[in-house]
C-alpha cells in the first residue's frame, strides 16, 4: 500500500471518528486539500477540511477545533454559513456530551479568565477597547450593542433599537427627576435616551475607556452632560442611592462566582424601595459557555441559566415582577448585525487581518445560529424591593406612548 493510500485511509479514519462526535448532519463534512469536492457534490452545502491538523483538532475538540481551522483558512464552507452551524448545532444538542479535551480546556479557561477587579478590566479590554470606528461599520446609529425590539419583523434596526431603549425604560416607569444607575452601559446610548426622553438622571458606570470616552463626547454633544455621568470604573464601586437599577448585556461578564456581589451591589443602590431591570443572554440549562468564543472574543463570559440568575434578587429578597423573553429577536438583530459586517469586511480586514474578519465572521454567524436553534435566550427581568410602589396593576403601560415631559404631573404609573 502506498503512503498516499495509507494517509487516505487516516483521514478517513477521522472523518468517522468526527462524525460520530457531533452526530448526523443533514449536509457533506468532506476532506480535500485542494478544496475541490467531486462534481456531483458541488450543489451541496459541505463543510470541507483542507488539512489533516485541522481535521485532527475537529476529532480532539469539535468545537475549538473547527472554530480554531475556519479563523486560519483550514476550512471552507460552501452554502449559507448560519444554517450549516445551526444544523450542527442541532446535531450536537442531541448527543449532548463534550469532549474531554472540551471540558480540561473549558475549566482552565474559567481559572485564567476569573472575573475578579483586574480579570474583568483585562476581560472587557480585549473585546470592547478593540476600536470604536470598527463596531461604526456594523452597529446601528447609536452603537447599541445588545439585542434590538423589532416591534415588527419589517422594521429597521435603527428603529428596533430605539424601540428597545424606551422598552426597558417603559418596564422600569421612569419618572422625571428620578436618579437611575446603569451598569455596564456601553456606549451610553440607553443612559443618554432615558435623561433626553424620560427627565431622569443618571449615572452609568462602564470599565471600557474607549466606550466611556464615546460616551461623554455624545453627552456633551446632546447638551446632556449635567443629567448624565459617565464614570469609569467597575459595578462593584457602585454608591449613592438611586430609584431604579439597570443592565443590558452585563450579566454574562459577572461570572457565576459574583452574583452574590452584584445582589449586595444592587441592594446598596436601591435598598427595599427601589426597582430594576437586567437584560442578559441565557440558556435553558446550565451549561459551560462555548470555549471558542472564550477564548477569541469573549473572555471571562458565562451565560447562566435562567434560574442561576434569579439567585441575584432571591439572595436579596427581591421581588421578580417580569420575564420576557427575546430570543427570535435577537436572532433578528444578529441577522442585521452579520449583514453589515459582510459588507464590511474588506475595511475590516485592513483594520485587523482576514483571519481576525473569518473569526468574527464565525462568532455572529453561530450566535445566530445558537439563537434560531434554541440553545440561547436572551431574558429580560424585572424586579423591586418590597416596599417598592412603582408596580403596574396591568401591562398596558409598555404599549402607551412614554411620558410628556411638558405635561410631567399627568403622568402616572398604576400602583397597587
Amino acid at each position: 500500500m502506498s503512503t498516499d493510500q495509507t494517509e487516505s485511509q487516516f483521514e478517513q479514519l477521522l472523518l468517522k471518528k468526527f462524525h460520530r462526535l457531533i452526530g448526523q448532519l443533514p449536509i457533506q463534512v468532506a476532506f480535500s486539500r485542494d478544496g475541490i469536492l467531486n462534481s456531483n457534490d458541488t450543489n451541496k452545502e459541505s463543510i470541507v477540511i483542507r488539512d489533516r491538523r485541522a481535521l485532527a483538532r475537529m476529532v480532539l475538540d469539535p468545537e475549538v477545533g473547527f472554530g480554531d481551522s475556519y479563523m486560519e483558512g483550514r476550512i471552507e464552507i460552501n452554502g449559507d454559513l448560519v444554517r450549516i452551524l445551526e444544523h450542527a448545532f442541532h446535531a450536537i444538542r442531541s448527543q449532548r456530551k463534550r469532549s474531554l479535551s472540551n471540558r480540561l480546556f473549558s475549566r482552565w479557561l474559567r481559572y485564567v479568565q476569573g472575573n475578579t477587579f483586574k480579570g474583568s478590566a483585562t476581560n472587557i479590554h480585549h473585546h470592547y477597547d478593540l476600536n470604536t470606528d470598527f463596531y461604526k461599520l456594523w452597529l446601528d446609529s447609536r452603537l447599541v450593542y445588545t439585542c434590538a425590539y423589532f416591534p415588527t419583523p419589517s422594521a429597521t434596526l435603527e428603529e428596533s433599537q430605539e424601540a428597545k431603549l424606551d422598552h426597558i425604560c417603559k418596564k422600569l416607569q421612569l419618572q422625571p427627576g428620578e436618579k437611575v444607575v446603569d451598569a455596564g452601559c456601553g456606549w451610553g446610548a440607553l443612559a443618554l435616551h432615558m435623561a433626553r426622553n424620560y427627565g431622569v438622571t443618571v449615572q452609568a458606570f462602564n470599565i471600557s475607556h474607549e466606550q466611556i470616552q464615546y460616551a461623554r463626547l455624545q453627552a456633551k454633544k446632546e447638551g446632556l452632560a449635567d443629567r448624565v455621568e459617565f464614570i469609569e470604573d467597575d459595578y462593584r464601586n457602585i454608591s449613592g442611592q438611586f430609584d431604579a437599577f439597570v443592565s443590558v448585556g452585563m450579566l454574562e461578564h459577572v461570572g457565576r462566582e459574583h452574583y452574590s456581589e452584584l445582589g449586595h451591589v444592587i441592594r446598596r443602590a436601591i435598598g427595599n424601595s427601589g426597582r430594576g431591570l437586567i437584560h442578559f443572554i441565557g440558556r435553558n440549562r446550565p451549561e459551560p459557555f462555548s470555549a471558542w468564543i472564550r477564548k477569541h472574543i469573549f473572555p471571562g463570559a458565562y451565560v447562566p441559566a435562567l434560574r442561576e440568575a434569579l439567585e441575584v434578587f432571591e439572595q436579596q429578597d427581591y421581588t421578580v415582577l417580569d420575564v420576557e423573553n427575546l430570543r427570535r429577536h435577537y436572532a433578528k438583530t444578529l441577522e442585521h448585525w452579520l449583514e453589515r459586517y459582510e459588507q464590511a469586511a474588506d475595511r475590516v480586514s485592513a483594520l485587523f487581518g482576514p483571519e481576525f474578519v473569518r473569526a468574527w465572521r464565525l462568532y455572529l454567524a453561530g450566535s445566530t445560529a445558537s439563537f434560531r436553534a434554541g440553545l440561547l435566550q436572551l431574558f429580560q427581568v424585572v424586579f423591586a424591593g418590597s416596599r417598592c410602589e412603582q408596580i403596574a396593576w396591568t401591562r398596558a403601560y409598555l404599549y402607551a406612548a412614554g411620558p410628556d415631559l411638558e405635561k410631567e404631573s399627568q403622568w402616572t404609573p398604576a400602583r397597587f
